[in-house]
Order: C-alpha cells, then sequence, then structure tokens
C-alpha cells in the first residue's frame, strides 16, 4: 500500500506538535462517499523502552476472516504526552500500512479521531495523512461528557463537548463497558458506529482492533526478550 510522505516532521516540541494537530484538524471531513465497507484494516501500537511497535490486521467484513497481519518498528522520538501520542505511535502504524498489499476502504484505530481537545487524535491523524476513511475506537474517553447507554448489544449514547457531539459510546458486547466512536477522515458518525458493530463479532472489542492488540502484544514481547 502506498502511504504518502507527512508533511511535517515527527521530531518537534510540544507546542509545534499542537500546532500542527491545529492545522491538520481543518482537513479533517466527516462524509462519506457511499462505497460499501469490506476491507478494515485494525491498527495499534504498544512501545518498548526506545521503540513503538505498529500493528496492522486487515480484516474481511464480508467473511470474517483476517487477510493479512504486519508489524514495523521505530525508534521513539517523541515524549509521551496526553493528547499528543499519535507523534509516538503514527510513524510506526504508517510503516505497517506500507507492508499492505491491500488497500482498507477503512482504517480502524485503537484510539480517538475527533473525540479529542483539539478535534485530531490519532484515527484523524492517520486518515488525514494517509487519504484513507478512518475511525477512531477507544477502550477510554479522552474528553467530552456521556450518559451510560443501556446494557444490550448495540445500545449507544452520544459523547458531547462543549456542546458539539465528538462521538458516541456504543455497547458492542452486552454488559460489558462500552467503546468510544468517533470519526477520524471521510466517514460520518453514523457509519463509524455501524462498522466497528459489525466488526464486533464476538467480544467488547471489534475484531480488526482486538486481533491488532494482542499481535503488537506479542511483538512487544519478542522485542523485549534479552
Amino acid at each position: 500500500m502506498r502511504v504518502p510522505r507527512p508533511p511535517h516532521r515527527w521530531r518537534l516540541s510540544p507546542a509545534r506538535a499542537i500546532a500542527v494537530q491545529t492545522r491538520l484538524a481543518g482537513r479533517v471531513v466527516d462524509k462519506w462517499d457511499g462505497r460499501v465497507v469490506r476491507w478494515v484494516a485494525g491498527l495499534d501500537a504498544a512501545f518498548s523502552r526506545s521503540h513503538c511497535i505498529g500493528a496492522v490486521v486487515l480484516w474481511d467484513l464480508a467473511k470474517g476472516v483476517v487477510e493479512e497481519r504486519h508489524i514495523a518498528v521505530r525508534p521513539l522520538i517523541f515524549p509521551y504526552i496526553p493528547g499528543l501520542l499519535s507523534f509516538r505511535e503514527a510513524p510506526a502504524l504508517l510503516g505497517a500500512l506500507r507492508k499492505l498489499r491491500r488497500t482498507p476502504d477503512v482504517l480502524m484505530c485503537d484510539g480517538h479521531g475527533i473525540a479529542h481537545p483539539r478535534r485530531f487524535g490519532i484515527a484523524s491523524h492517520i486518515g488525514v495523512l494517509t487519504g484513507l476513511p478512518s475511525i477512531g475506537c477507544a477502550k477510554s474517553r479522552l474528553t467530552g461528557e456521556y450518559y451510560e447507554p443501556g446494557p444490550c448489544r448495540g445500545e449507544s449514547a452520544p459523547l458531547v463537548d462543549q456542546g458539539e457531539i465528538i462521538g458516541a459510546v456504543v455497547r458492542c458486547k452486552a454488559n460489558t463497558k462500552p467503546v468510544f466512536v468517533s470519526v477520524g477522515h471521510l466517514i460520518d458518525l453514523g457509519l463509524a458506529v455501524e462498522t466497528v458493530l459489525a466488526a464486533a463479532t464476538v467480544y467488547r472489542l471489534p475484531e480488526p482492533t482486538r486481533l491488532a492488540d494482542l499481535l503488537v502484544t506479542a511483538a512487544r514481547k519478542r522485542f523485549n526478550r534479552p
């Protein structure tokens, strides 16, 4: 898969990184072009002391099977700062995406899209850089307020920040903790929620990101082995 060169450097001061987020947030589009979603690329990252390990799992939504899986490892060049995690994760995630033979219809990130203080989390960052539709599906809230959705699978509640709906709190499995779904880029919130639920076949998390988490966790153990 071809991934364009980023329009900024990754080695930046926190203030410059915030400026990049603010500038690129203006490029986010929350509309869908109407194509059928079949190929979903789940993305997740993990860290060793000095490196970021990125994983991608390409999931066939029609057949419910894995088509491809890849990892990439990059040196850590940005400090841990909440709200700026994409500057630690994105280089490795982009490296993993470059290994895909098939271009996904949509990217699904274990993290937030516009449900972010500057409306530019990892899903938006990766989506804007690749020019691909992207969804944020996070396990915890970063910003915004919500009420608890009903206990049944498929029930949801709006995630609201300063009067703006920035995502949805979605129950993917009955009587388990919900996930936080938001637009990354080139998709609307309704389809983002629909895609997450379609990919969440058994567990609380959708299969593409759940399997990417398992892949990157196993890779980190191998990487840290003496």
